[in-house]
């Protein structure tokens, strides 16, 4: 068994134009202060990385590494879930999601989608230029609006949809595979990856492609009511990267799992900073412990009540708590019994 590492961050929830948010060097004192040991990099804003020129320059990611190192950081993973989401876009969200890419390609769908398949090429031999093992983004949906079956869905829609999802994620991960890095696909509402069912319908669509990975949120499962730790057995030979995100499900006979609407303090389901809410992890953590994973611990902030700086600083103390330090003997070494092949044939009858 290995011990997971942290506490890490994801930047991406403080990154603001206010010090000490708004400079790598400024963000790296305030995560280190905390305690943190790792930072998840979004990879959208220059002023933290610049994701091409990590790609293409050896010699600027070794920079980018030696400048978060001598606050004695680590990058745990990169990230372009925002990337990842405009891979795959209905029509319906055109419009919405064109704020996640730069103005030259918006109402363009063809040019929005490639520049995000470049991006998406970028972040894997960045990764390798940056000594990284994993990845983490989101899949993009064609399918999300249809998840509910009315009105009834045509024969083969579902099927289709996955086809052509894995037609453009498949050279993705073929990149990813040539630099030696999973590509960890947070599974999420609104994605067309939402739970383990749908996870397995991709990994069948892409040829059960060793570098499909996951990256684990119990929040996301607490709120359509999914047994993330059950999750944990199914997935964990996938599971390559962790969010700890604690969340709430307050069912009222208003409201359930489809929220009514409201807003996020309104919601039965909600997010909330570690600690505050339903999760068990103490349970996730053991598991992760005795499934070996080798990732690292990542506090993403998200909670429609807390302060997120109060929210940081709290996450670092619950991860540190939690993260479980594994043994490196048996209970019962002390009873030993020394080994013995005749003995053993011995005490067999044989």
């Amino acid at each position: 068994m290995t011990t997971i590492q942290g506490p890490a961050v994801f930047l991406a929830q403080f990154i603001s134009n206010e010090a000490p948010f708004n400079s790598l060097d400024g963000i790296c004192k305030w995560a280190a202060d905390l305690g943190f040991k790792g930072i998840q990099m979004p990879t959208l804003d220059t002023r933290f990385i610049d994701l091409q020129k990590a790609a293409e320059s050896k010699t600027y990611a070794e920079e980018l590494k030696g400048t978060i190192a001598s606050y004695g950081l680590e990058i745990t993973e990169l990230s372009t879930h925002l990337q990842g989401q405009l891979v795959a876009v209905h029509p319906a969200y055109d419009d919405f999601f064109d704020a996640f890419a730069p103005v030259n390609v918006h109402g363009n769908s063809k040019a929005r989608q490639e520049w995000a398949v470049q991006q998406l090429k970028y972040a894997a031999k960045a990764s390798q230029n940056l000594g990284l093992n994993a990845h983490a983004t989101f899949s993009g949906s064609l399918l999300w609006q249809y998840f509910h079956p009315w009105p009834q869905r045509p024969p083969g829609l579902v099927e289709d949809g996955f086809a052509e999802l894995a037609k453009r994620w498949l050279p993705i991960l073929n990149e990813f595979d040539q630099n030696g890095i999973d590509l960890c696909y947070e599974i999420h509402p609104g994605e067309d990856l939402f739970d383990g069912e749908t996870y397995e319908m991709f990994l069948k669509a892409v040829n059960n492609h060793s570098r499909a990975c996951l990256l684990y949120d119990p929040s996301h499962f607490v709120l359509q009511q999914l047994d993330y730790i059950q999750y944990i057995d199914f997935y964990h030979e996938r599971i390559k990267a962790f969010h700890v995100k604690d969340a709430e499900f307050n069912p009222t006979g208003k409201q359930g799992t489809f929220g009514g609407y409201q807003s996020w303090v309104n919601r039965a389901g909600r997010y909330r900073s570690p600690g505050d809410g339903q999760i068990d992890f103490k349970t996730i953590f053991s598991k992760l412990a005795q499934y070996d994973f080798k990732g690292w611990a990542v506090m993403e902030w998200e909670c429609c009540i807390k302060n997120q700086e109060d929210g940081a600083r709290e996450g670092a103390e619950f991860i540190k708590n939690h993260i479980i330090k594994v043994t490196d003997k048996a209970f019962d070494d002390f009873a030993a019994v020394e080994t013995n092949k005749a003995f053993n044939r011995k005490n067999l009858g044989l």
